[in-house]
This record gives C-alpha cells, sequence and structure tokens, in this order.
C-alpha cells in the first residue's frame, strides 16, 4: 500500500497513543433508546482489553444462546477502553441477571428490551477520548489542530480495516483469482477492505491535485449534503455552489466501488476511472460479489473537538460519525506509534525467533 496524501503537508510533530488502554477510549453513540419491550435485550457494555467478537461470545456463553442471536453495532479494537452496545435475542425466556456477567475486564452499564434486532451500523457516530504521549513539539500539534477543527481531514478508511500488513487485500486479491473463502465474515471483510483501498486511492489523487484555492473543483463531481448519504451531480460549479461547499452545506465525495454506471460524471468520472485504471481485478471482484456503486465524503470533520495540554501529553476529544476513523484524524496530526502494536509485533517476533531457535536441525 502506497503512502496516502496529506491534506496540510506529512506532519513533522511524533507522538505515542496506546501507551495504555486508557489512553484510548471509544463510547458508541446510539440514536435512539429502548423501548423497554421486546425480544431483543440491549445491553450497554464497557470492556477493556477484549475484542468485539470476545465479548459477543461470552454473551453468548452466559445467556446459552445460539452465537448467531447474539449482534452489535460496530468492531471496538482490544487495545482499548470502549463502551458499546450489543443485541440479544432470547424469545419466550425470563431476562437473565445481565449484572452478574460483569468481570474485570467487562462490565454491564445497563440493560432493556427492545423491539428491534440490532444490527450493525445503528450508530449515529463515536465519541473518542484520546491521550497522546512524548509530544515532540506540542505548539505544533496544536497548531495541526486548529487547522483541523477548521478544514477537517481526508475521510480514509484506517489501517484496521486492512489488516496486519495489508493482509486482508492479499487474500481479497486470492478470493478473486479463484481461491475458495466459505465463511461469509471473512469474504464481508475482504470486500470491505478492497472497497476501502479504492476509495483511499481516489481520494489521496484528489488531495494530490489540489490547489493554492483549495480542491480543484471538477465538472460532473458527485456532492454529497452534509450529514446524509443524499448526492447529486454538479454539473457545472457556479458561485452558488461554490458558496454552499465553503459553507459545508455540501461536500465532494469519492466511489464506493460496485456494479453500475459511475455515479459521478464528465471530468469528474473520467478522473476516478483513471486512478483505478491499474485496479482492473479489484472492481471487477467486487462487481460479480454484487456490490453496487456508493459515495463517501471525501473529507471528515471531527465534532465537538476540543483538547488539553498537559507537559509533553495532550488529551483530546472529538466525535466521528458512523464508519470513520479516528486514526484517520491522528494521522494528519502526528506521526504517531501505536504502542500497543509495537508491543505485539515484537511478540511476534521473539516468539517467532524461539520456536526457530528450537527447530529440529534441517527443518
Amino acid at each position: 500500500m502506497t503512502e496516502l496524501t496529506y491534506l496540510y503537508g506529512k506532519p513533522a510533530v511524533s507522538a505515542d497513543i496506546r501507551t495504555h488502554n486508557s489512553d484510548f477510549q471509544v463510547k458508541e453513540i446510539l440514536p435512539f433508546l429502548p423501548d423497554g419491550e421486546g425480544e431483543h435485550h440491549l445491553l450497554h457494555i464497557r470492556k477493556d482489553g477484549l475484542n468485539t467478537a470476545q465479548v459477543a461470545e461470552m454473551i453468548s456463553k452466559f445467556a446459552k444462546v445460539h452465537p448467531k442471536e447474539v449482534t452489535f453495532a460496530g468492531q471496538k479494537d482490544k487495545n482499548a477502553i470502549t463502551e458499546q452496545w450489543f443485541g440479544v435475542r432470547i424469545p419466550g425466556k425470563d431476562t437473565p441477571d445481565w449484572a452478574a456477567m460483569s468481570n474485570e475486564q467487562m462490565q454491564v452499564l445497563s440493560f432493556a428490551r427492545h423491539g428491534k434486532k440490532l444490527r450493525t451500523g445503528a450508530l449515529s457516530g463515536n465519541r473518542f477520548t484520546l491521550v497522546l504521549r512524548n509530544v515532540s513539539d506540542p505548539q505544533a500539534l496544536v497548531t495541526r489542530l486548529e487547522q483541523v477543527r477548521d478544514g477537517g481531514v481526508p475521510n480514509y478508511f484506517g489501517e484496521q480495516r486492512f489488516g496486519h500488513d495489508g493482509g486482508n487485500l492479499v487474500k481479497a486479491r486470492q478470493m478473486f483469482e479463484g481461491r475458495k473463502v466459505k465463511d461469509r465474515n471473512k469474504r464481508s471483510l475482504y470486500l470491505s477492505a478492497v472497497r476501502s483501498e479504492l476509495f483511499n486511492q481516489v481520494v489521496s489523487a484528489r488531495l494530490a491535485k489540489q490547489d493554492a484555492s483549495g480542491l480543484g473543483l471538477l465538472e460532473g463531481d458527485c456532492v454529497m449534503l452534509s450529514g446524509s448519504r443524499s448526492f447529486f451531480v454538479a454539473e457545472t460549479w457556479d458561485e452558488t455552489l461554490k458558496g454552499r461547499l465553503a459553507e459545508k452545506d455540501i461536500q465532494l465525495s469519492a466511489p464506493l466501488w460496485g456494479r453500475g454506471e459511475m455515479l459521478a460524471k464528465g471530468d469528474a468520472a473520467e478522473f476516478e476511472a483513471s486512478v483505478l485504471a491499474s485496479y482492473e481485478l479489484e472492481r471487477s471482484g467486487l462487481e460479480k460479489e454484487g456490490l453496487t456503486q456508493e459515495r463517501r465524503a471525501l473529507l471528515l470533520r471531527p465534532e465537538q473537538l476540543s483538547f488539553k495540554l498537559d507537559g509533553d501529553a495532550l488529551t483530546l476529544d472529538f466525535c466521528l460519525p458512523a464508519g470513520a476513523f479516528a486514526t484517520s484524524v491522528l494521522r494528519e496530526l502526528c506521526e504517531y506509534s501505536d504502542v500497543k502494536e509495537l508491543e505485539w509485533r515484537r511478540a511476534v517476533a521473539e516468539r517467532q525467533a524461539q520456536e526457530a531457535a528450537n527447530a529440529p536441525v534441517g527443518e
């Protein structure tokens, strides 16, 4: 994977993230309240050092239901403290003693019945509280934060979407070349990774075209209404449209690839097609899997952004819409080192070295 274009230039500041799990806190924002009735149980859970799948398995065993009856709105990292919602379908049974499920790594904050299944993506967003440590130039970081608050960041899909060292992309291409993948969750993961990579490449190329007046506007741009998935084609950029863009009423977009006609037209469609011309295998693979053309905003603007500086540590608070990545905000702020990721890589390297040392001669 090639390095993606920065909106304000590559940051000169360095910092550490995830020194402790408490340095990366995420709270899901549910757009509704449980209605108190129905066969679905909604659990609000805080977890520390567990991934979403592990918690879902614990819920399944505790409630004595099939794993497929446990759902969640979004995946959350293991190396973080996160508050998220889980849904459990338990028809015709009494309410389990959910509070008894709490342990050192997981606490049940609240629970209630609900009439509908909790589905993937059923969030309005996430609130983040992040601590950056060993910041090399705190004042330069504050200056960059002010830029981000005003102009946003590229809405890139974060590196976690692609797996360690881009492994999900490798497996996706193998799948497109004929390798069978029966596990539906894995297929979905690989398809999502490829679609995200194509989106990132178009965004990166578009940012590389920007001039002194900002992003170069193209005839035929597919423009999205802010806060909505609705879009329209800007056949020409008149002063009214430019004004709406400046006021952040509308925003530029890039493609989430799939079958069907490109949603951008004219010059914009030609530009996007030229960027993705070398991705024939990936484009055709997504189309054969039945995905259809969609759009995603090109820029991401953190909401309710605030920060507190304490020596060489900075605590950062902001909200992002569902599907947006905090790491995409961080990469525009600083050259960061993920301490937990580095610890994992060291542990893997040490284990591999030990296995090699213990292997019989000749293997």
